[in-house]
Protein backbone atom coordinates (compact mmCIF):
# COMPACT_ATOMS: atom_id res chain seq x y z
CA UNK A 1 0.00 0.00 0.00
CA UNK A 2 2.80 2.38 0.95
CA UNK A 3 4.56 1.65 -2.35
CA UNK A 4 1.41 2.46 -4.34
CA UNK A 5 0.93 5.73 -2.46
CA UNK A 6 4.49 6.78 -3.18
CA UNK A 7 4.07 5.84 -6.83
CA UNK A 8 0.87 7.84 -7.10
CA UNK A 9 2.50 10.87 -5.47
CA UNK A 10 5.44 10.71 -7.88
CA UNK A 11 3.20 10.26 -10.88
CA UNK A 12 0.94 13.13 -9.84
CA UNK A 13 3.99 15.38 -9.78
CA UNK A 14 4.99 14.16 -13.25
CA UNK A 15 1.50 14.86 -14.62
CA UNK A 16 1.41 18.29 -12.96
CA UNK A 17 4.74 19.51 -14.37
CA UNK A 18 3.40 20.71 -17.74
CA UNK A 19 0.68 22.73 -15.99
CA UNK A 20 3.21 24.31 -13.66
CA UNK A 21 5.35 25.43 -16.54
CA UNK A 22 2.75 27.57 -18.31
CA UNK A 23 2.45 28.31 -22.00
CA UNK A 24 5.12 27.61 -24.60
CA UNK A 25 6.84 31.03 -24.64
CA UNK A 26 7.29 30.89 -20.86
CA UNK A 27 8.77 27.42 -21.09
CA UNK A 28 11.38 28.48 -23.61
CA UNK A 29 12.16 31.75 -21.84
CA UNK A 30 12.49 30.08 -18.48
CA UNK A 31 14.67 27.24 -19.70
CA UNK A 32 12.27 24.65 -18.27
CA UNK A 33 12.76 22.48 -21.35
CA UNK A 34 16.18 21.58 -19.95
CA UNK A 35 14.52 20.18 -16.82
CA UNK A 36 11.99 18.23 -18.88
CA UNK A 37 14.80 16.75 -20.97
CA UNK A 38 15.97 14.51 -18.15
CA UNK A 39 15.50 10.88 -19.20
CA UNK A 40 13.42 11.90 -22.24
CA UNK A 41 14.33 9.98 -25.38
CA UNK A 42 13.60 13.00 -27.53
CA UNK A 43 16.39 15.48 -28.06
CA UNK A 44 16.02 18.86 -26.38
CA UNK A 45 15.44 20.36 -29.82
CA UNK A 46 12.60 17.94 -30.54
CA UNK A 47 11.03 18.61 -27.17
CA UNK A 48 11.12 22.32 -27.90
CA UNK A 49 9.58 21.71 -31.33
CA UNK A 50 6.82 19.61 -29.75
CA UNK A 51 6.00 22.34 -27.24
CA UNK A 52 5.95 24.87 -30.05
CA UNK A 53 3.71 22.65 -32.18
CA UNK A 54 1.15 22.29 -29.39
CA UNK A 55 1.02 26.04 -28.89
CA UNK A 56 0.81 26.79 -32.61
CA UNK A 57 -1.84 24.11 -33.18
CA UNK A 58 -4.06 25.70 -30.55
CA UNK A 59 -4.02 28.87 -32.66
CA UNK A 60 -5.25 26.97 -35.75
CA UNK A 61 -8.75 26.18 -34.52
CA UNK A 62 -11.17 27.91 -36.94
CA UNK A 63 -12.84 30.89 -35.29
CA UNK A 64 -16.39 29.53 -35.71
CA UNK A 65 -15.59 26.50 -33.57
CA UNK A 66 -13.61 28.05 -30.72
CA UNK A 67 -16.61 28.75 -28.49
CA UNK A 68 -18.19 25.33 -29.04
CA UNK A 69 -15.19 23.02 -29.09
CA UNK A 70 -12.94 21.66 -26.37
CA UNK A 71 -9.71 20.69 -28.11
CA UNK A 72 -6.34 19.56 -26.77
CA UNK A 73 -3.15 19.06 -28.77
CA UNK A 74 -0.33 16.75 -27.67
CA UNK A 75 2.82 16.55 -29.76
CA UNK A 76 5.42 13.85 -29.16
CA UNK A 77 8.38 13.39 -31.49
CA UNK A 78 6.58 15.56 -34.06
CA UNK A 79 3.50 13.31 -34.04
CA UNK A 80 0.40 15.34 -33.16
CA UNK A 81 -2.56 13.94 -31.23
CA UNK A 82 -5.87 15.85 -31.22
CA UNK A 83 -8.32 15.05 -28.43
CA UNK A 84 -11.44 16.65 -27.02
CA UNK A 85 -14.95 17.27 -28.27
CA UNK A 86 -16.37 19.16 -31.24
CA UNK A 87 -20.00 19.75 -32.29
CA UNK A 88 -19.93 17.87 -35.61
CA UNK A 89 -17.86 16.06 -38.24
CA UNK A 90 -17.31 19.31 -40.15
CA UNK A 91 -15.53 20.83 -37.15
CA UNK A 92 -13.48 17.67 -36.64
CA UNK A 93 -12.33 17.65 -40.26
CA UNK A 94 -11.65 21.40 -40.37
CA UNK A 95 -9.40 21.30 -37.30
CA UNK A 96 -7.46 18.33 -38.63
CA UNK A 97 -7.02 19.98 -42.04
CA UNK A 98 -5.71 23.16 -40.40
CA UNK A 99 -3.02 21.45 -38.33
CA UNK A 100 -1.93 19.16 -41.15
CA UNK A 101 -0.63 22.27 -42.93
CA UNK A 102 1.79 23.05 -40.11
CA UNK A 103 5.51 22.62 -40.72
CA UNK A 104 7.32 19.91 -38.81
CA UNK A 105 4.32 17.68 -38.10
CA UNK A 106 5.05 14.11 -39.21
CA UNK A 107 1.71 12.52 -38.39
CA UNK A 108 -1.70 13.63 -37.12
CA UNK A 109 -4.00 11.44 -35.02
CA UNK A 110 -7.50 12.89 -34.90
CA UNK A 111 -9.20 11.40 -31.82
CA UNK A 112 -11.80 14.16 -31.41
CA UNK A 113 -15.21 13.04 -30.20
CA UNK A 114 -18.49 14.41 -31.56
CA UNK A 115 -20.68 15.99 -28.93
CA UNK A 116 -20.89 18.62 -26.23
CA UNK A 117 -17.69 19.76 -24.54
CA UNK A 118 -16.82 17.59 -21.54
CA UNK A 119 -17.64 18.87 -18.07
CA UNK A 120 -15.08 20.04 -15.52
CA UNK A 121 -15.85 16.91 -13.52
CA UNK A 122 -15.12 14.67 -16.49
CA UNK A 123 -11.82 16.43 -17.13
CA UNK A 124 -10.84 16.08 -13.49
CA UNK A 125 -11.57 12.36 -13.69
CA UNK A 126 -9.42 12.11 -16.82
CA UNK A 127 -6.54 13.84 -15.03
CA UNK A 128 -6.90 11.42 -12.14
CA UNK A 129 -6.79 8.47 -14.54
CA UNK A 130 -3.59 9.91 -16.04
CA UNK A 131 -2.09 10.00 -12.55
CA UNK A 132 -3.13 6.42 -11.81
CA UNK A 133 -1.67 5.11 -15.06
CA UNK A 134 1.59 6.95 -14.36
CA UNK A 135 1.68 5.60 -10.81
CA UNK A 136 1.15 2.04 -12.00
CA UNK A 137 3.91 2.43 -14.60
CA UNK A 138 6.23 3.46 -11.76
CA UNK A 139 5.05 0.57 -9.59
CA UNK A 140 5.58 -1.95 -12.40
CA UNK A 141 9.34 -1.30 -12.25
CA UNK A 142 9.52 -2.50 -15.85
CA UNK A 143 9.52 0.82 -17.67
CA UNK A 144 10.29 4.44 -16.88
CA UNK A 145 7.12 6.52 -16.67
CA UNK A 146 9.16 9.37 -18.19
CA UNK A 147 9.18 7.49 -21.50
CA UNK A 148 5.38 7.34 -21.77
CA UNK A 149 3.07 10.27 -22.50
CA UNK A 150 -0.39 9.53 -21.09
CA UNK A 151 -3.37 11.51 -22.40
CA UNK A 152 -6.86 10.59 -21.20
CA UNK A 153 -10.03 12.07 -22.68
CA UNK A 154 -13.52 10.82 -21.78
CA UNK A 155 -11.82 7.88 -19.99
CA UNK A 156 -10.07 6.86 -23.23
CA UNK A 157 -6.34 6.66 -22.54
CA UNK A 158 -3.88 7.44 -25.33
CA UNK A 159 -0.25 6.35 -25.02
CA UNK A 160 2.61 8.09 -26.82
CA UNK A 161 6.36 7.64 -26.52
CA UNK A 162 9.48 6.08 -28.02
CA UNK A 163 9.75 2.54 -26.67
CA UNK A 164 10.79 -1.01 -27.41
CA UNK A 165 8.25 -3.72 -28.19
CA UNK A 166 8.60 -5.07 -24.65
CA UNK A 167 8.08 -1.63 -23.10
CA UNK A 168 5.03 -1.04 -25.28
CA UNK A 169 3.42 -4.28 -24.10
CA UNK A 170 4.03 -3.31 -20.47
CA UNK A 171 2.59 0.19 -20.96
CA UNK A 172 -0.51 -1.07 -22.78
CA UNK A 173 -1.15 -3.78 -20.18
CA UNK A 174 -0.79 -1.27 -17.33
CA UNK A 175 -3.16 1.21 -19.00
CA UNK A 176 -5.83 -1.32 -19.99
CA UNK A 177 -6.01 -2.72 -16.45
CA UNK A 178 -6.19 0.66 -14.71
CA UNK A 179 -9.54 1.36 -13.04
CA UNK A 180 -11.62 3.90 -14.95
CA UNK A 181 -10.03 3.36 -18.35
CA UNK A 182 -12.64 2.28 -20.91
CA UNK A 183 -10.30 2.02 -23.91
CA UNK A 184 -6.60 2.35 -24.73
CA UNK A 185 -5.36 3.96 -27.95
CA UNK A 186 -1.81 2.79 -28.63
CA UNK A 187 0.20 5.49 -30.44
CA UNK A 188 3.58 4.32 -29.17
CA UNK A 189 6.52 4.58 -31.56
CA UNK A 190 8.36 1.23 -31.56
CA UNK A 191 12.14 1.10 -32.01
CA UNK A 192 14.62 -1.71 -31.43
CA UNK A 193 16.77 -2.17 -28.32
CA UNK A 194 19.92 -0.77 -29.91
CA UNK A 195 18.10 2.40 -30.97
CA UNK A 196 16.69 2.86 -27.48
CA UNK A 197 20.18 2.49 -26.02
CA UNK A 198 21.49 5.08 -28.48
CA UNK A 199 18.70 7.51 -27.55
CA UNK A 200 19.18 6.96 -23.82
CA UNK A 201 22.95 7.44 -24.10
CA UNK A 202 22.38 10.58 -26.16
CA UNK A 203 20.38 12.15 -23.34
CA UNK A 204 22.16 10.96 -20.19
CA UNK A 205 25.53 9.86 -21.56
CA UNK A 206 26.83 6.28 -21.64
CA UNK A 207 26.42 4.48 -18.36
CA UNK A 208 29.71 4.33 -16.51
CA UNK A 209 30.87 1.37 -14.49
CA UNK A 210 30.82 1.88 -10.74
CA UNK A 211 34.33 2.51 -9.41
CA UNK A 212 35.76 0.15 -6.83
CA UNK A 213 34.79 0.79 -3.24
CA UNK A 214 37.23 2.72 -1.10
CA UNK A 215 38.55 1.01 2.04
CA UNK A 216 37.03 1.96 5.39
CA UNK A 217 39.22 2.27 8.47
CA UNK A 218 37.41 1.88 11.75
CA UNK A 219 38.85 3.67 14.79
Amino acid sequence: MQKSRLGLAAATLIVALPMLQGCFPAIVAGGAVGVMSMYDRRSTGTQTDDESTEWKASQQIPEQYKALAHVNFTSYNRRLLITGEVPDEAAKSAIEAAVRKMDGVREVYNELGIGAASSLGSRSTDSYIDSKVKARLVDSQQISANHIKVVTERAITHLMGIVTEREAKVAVQVARTTAGVIKVVNLLEIVNDSEVKRLDDQVRGPLKTTPGSSPVENR
